[in-house]
């Protein structure tokens, strides 16, 4: 079958992405299914992968099938599987480390993993969907409602979003905490989904980002009753960490701000974010940050904010099949209140012979790998 793979070349010294052959996965276990794979998003992470060679092959393997959102069909199934042929499927990314020292990942919370000896499909140590057929067992395999065709393969992204959600309302049962106003940081496909999502819930959403204000970005933004702000660096007073003119705009929008995501993975905005967060209100942090960036900050200002307001911050990586489960749920939900705005988040559709040459820089929002 065709897939994209990471693979070694020049003696195992450099990598390069390529299409593939490669034989076909068969099913192993009586709870296995194989999937037929229909779509395949790509993120930020497949970007590092496919530009930089980031990712870390299985051991002794020569290549690795990169992917890691996947919307696919059971084409066959185990009789142990709980799946029919026909179902739309999606799958977990990450798989447990098996070690017994990390209650989390016997628990399944492999997303808590404390050992960092975890796997994780297309990413790391495992092969991934990027494939016309996928193989797994039914424990890892998340069912997709008919319905969602058009929109599931942002099923994993948005259990990102979801796990932020679970993980805040168990956190802010230290206080009576009722939001009413969000700020998403950068407008990419997870801080879209972000906003769809506060907007569901009723918040008040701002959304800033270096997209353009006549973007397709600005646009499903302004249609969900969100207000879009451009990122106008020359707003900021000063030229100190905080200059990035978001402290300058968040002050203009009256309320206040309850919920920051902080979704474009450049650091100095987490500490800027930390600033302009209301009193008992939380900051999520979804984006991830490369390199080793050091800057300086006013570390007693913001120990000040954090601890005399009693601030929250949290990181999420990653997603438990809680999460995917409760982003099935929720993509209905926007799409109830929203119709329409999902699959205007998916801007290019590429064919898998496309991958290995794709230009990031022409991506508009989100690209998919149709199958």
């Amino acid at each position: 079958m065709k897939a994209i793979v990471l693979r070694k070349i020049n003696g195992g010294i450099d990598k390069q992405i390529a299409l593939a052959d490669v034989p076909k996965p068969r099913l192993q276990d009586e709870a296995d299914v194989l999937i037929k794979v229909l779509e395949v998003g790509l993120d930020g992470t497949d970007k590092e992968i496919i530009v930089e060679h980031y990712g870390v092959m299985p051991a002794q393997a020569e290549h690795m099938i990169i992917g890691h959102e996947l919307l696919g069909v059971i084409e066959e199934a185990g009789p142990q599987s709980g799946f029919a042929i026909g179902d739309l499927a999606t799958v977990l990314v990450r798989r447990p480390c098996g070690l017994p020292e990390c209650i989390h990942c016997q628990e399944g919370q492999q997303d808590f993993c404390s050992t960092g000896r975890y796997t994780e499909r297309g990413i790391r140590e495992a092969d991934g969907f990027m494939g016309e057929y996928v193989v797994e067992n039914a424990r890892f395999v998340v069912k997709v409602p008919a319905v969602c065709r058009p929109y599931g393969v942002l099923v994993e992204p948005q259990s990102v979003v979801e796990k932020i959600c679970r993980q805040a309302a168990v956190i802010q049962e230290r206080l009576i905490w009722r939001p009413q106003t969000a700020l998403v940081i950068g407008s990419g496909p997870l801080g879209l989904l972000a906003a769809l999502t506060c907007r569901t819930m009723g918040l008040d959403v701002h959304v800033w980002s270096k997209s353009a204000a006549d973007s397709v970005n600005a646009d499903i933004v302004r249609r969900s009753g969100g207000h879009y702000h451009y990122a106008d660096e020359t707003r900021a007073k000063g030229d100190g960490p905080f200059a990035s003119g978001l402290t300058e705009t968040a002050a203009e929008w009256g309320r206040g701000i309850d919920w920051i995501w902080e979704c474009s993975g450049h650091s100095p905005l987490v500490l800027e974010a930390m600033t302009i967060l209301n009193p008992n209100g939380m900051l999520a942090l979804l984006g991830v940050t490369p390199g080793h960036s050091v800057i300086e900050a006013p570390s007693d200002l913001l120990n000040r904010e954090m601890v005399l307001r009693n601030k929250c911050v949290i990181g999420s990586v990653n997603s438990s099949r809680a999460d995917f489960e409760a982003a099935v749920a929720r993509l209905q939900e926007i799409e109830h209140q929203l119709p329409g705005e999902l699959v205007q988040i998916t801007t290019d559709v590429l064919a898998i012979e496309q991958v290995p040459g794709i230009d990031f820089r022409k991506i508009a929002v989100k690209a998919v790998v149709r199958l």
